[in-house]
């Protein structure tokens, strides 16, 4: 990556405001995106642990790491002359930069299969569908992922050019072949090819379903809908990280001629497999009305954080779903000591349900 960013800045100078814009851009989207994807989700440690929550939550912390620990840093093979973050840092952004990829990936495939599952035997498929069955998927996606993209801490090193340091590829051309082929089939192709057939079949039934759209449980329009937006993301992720893929078995497979307009593509490519880290979170305020609802509430909170004034007189016990999907919501009733105390001079005698139900209205917290 490295190398030919260099390069290409030669024969494109707009590439040193261009690019750096755009990974700010990235950067900044991606951090606020996914950081209030994370509180969405983790506000008040009343998460509802569905197993779509679960892995759209795993997707936006893959996301902000791939952010964080890989955006800055390969900004400035735009900028400056060399890798100047040091050995270290060559070997571990490289190594996030394919963490995530696979850790996304493996994510996407794992949800399309339990999107169908839910789409397609809702009943049967509940015991499988368990909260502590996706929270065993996830800690084997992310295993699969260090393993998978643990060879490449040896796969780049520092190499200087006229005393120059540029962080680069290492193994010789058959390791390289062998270790690029791996990552295009295991983090990329494999994923894919199950996801599209689940979705597939997800949406074959979806649209031979008999049932008139009047009739339909609300149950199921939630369903349908969080489908349709799970797989936006599947799809964006595909479209994103293509051109990488592609570029890379071009290179091996065929003639890559290192031309201006190569350059460019290996440009366009780098930013659209990195804007993806910051596309989701754009997907789910779209499409997820509780989203935005939630989104709302997040920013409402931060803004009056400081003004907050909650009576602790009051116990109230809100059980919401803060995810993708509608749920009831539970008020706690208020016993008649805590209730004589909302008034003064009040007695339990004048503390009756309709007086309980009027002070929970006007005592419930909106922000944690």
């Amino acid at each position: 990556m490295c190398v030919c960013g260099c390069i290409v800045c030669v024969y494109l100078r707009e590439c040193f405001i261009t690019v750096p814009v755009i990974f700010s851009l990235i950067f900044l989207l991606g951090t606020v995106g996914n950081g209030l994807v994370l509180a969405v989700l983790l506000r008040n440690g009343q998460m509802s642990y569905s197993t779509t929550n679960l892995f759209i939550l795993n997707l936006s912390i893959a996301d902000l790491f791939f952010i964080i620990f890989c955006v800055p840093f390969q900004a400035t093979i735009y900028t400056l002359d060399g890798w100047v973050f040091g050995s270290f840092m060559c070997k571990v952004v490289h190594f996030f930069i394919y963490l995530t990829m696979y850790a996304s990936s493996l994510t996407l495939a794992a949800v399309s299969v339990d999107r169908y599952l839910a789409i397609r035997y809702p009943l049967k498929s509940r015991d499988l569908r368990t909260a502590r069955n996706a929270a065993g998927a996830i800690a084997v996606i992310w295993a699969l992922s260090i393993i998978f993209a643990g060879p490449y801490l040896s796969y780049y090193q520092i190499v200087h050019y006229n005393g120059v340091p540029i962080c680069m590829p290492i193994w010789e051309d058959r390791r390289r072949k062998i270790m690029d082929i791996s990552s295009f089939v295991f983090g990329y192709l494999i994923p894919m090819a199950i996801l599209s057939l689940a979705y597939a079949r997800t949406i074959k039934f979806l649209w031979t379903s008999v049932d008139p759209i009047e009739t339909i449980s609300e149950s199921k329009k939630a369903k349908r809908k969080v489908t349709k937006m799970i797989i936006i993301v599947a799809a964006l992720f595909c479209l994103c990280w293509l051109p990488h893929h592609l570029i890379i078995m071009w290179f091996w497979f065929g003639h890559f001629p290192f031309i201006k307009a190569t350059y460019v593509f290996r440009i366009v490519a780098h930013c659209m497999s990195y804007a993806n880290s910051c596309l989701n979170p754009i997907v789910y305020a779209l499409i997820s009305k509780h989203f935005r609802k939630r989104f709302k509430q997040v920013f409402a909170c931060l803004l009056k954080k400081k003004s907050k004034a909650v009576n602790n007189k009051v116990h109230v016990v809100h059980v919401a779903n803060v995810g993708f999907f509608p749920t009831n919501t539970e008020v706690s009733q208020i016993n008649e000591e805590n209730c004589k105390i909302l008034r003064t001079g009040g007695t339990e005698d004048e503390t009756g349900p309709g007086q309980q139900r009027r002070s929970l209205r006007q005592h419930v917290p909106r922000c944690p």
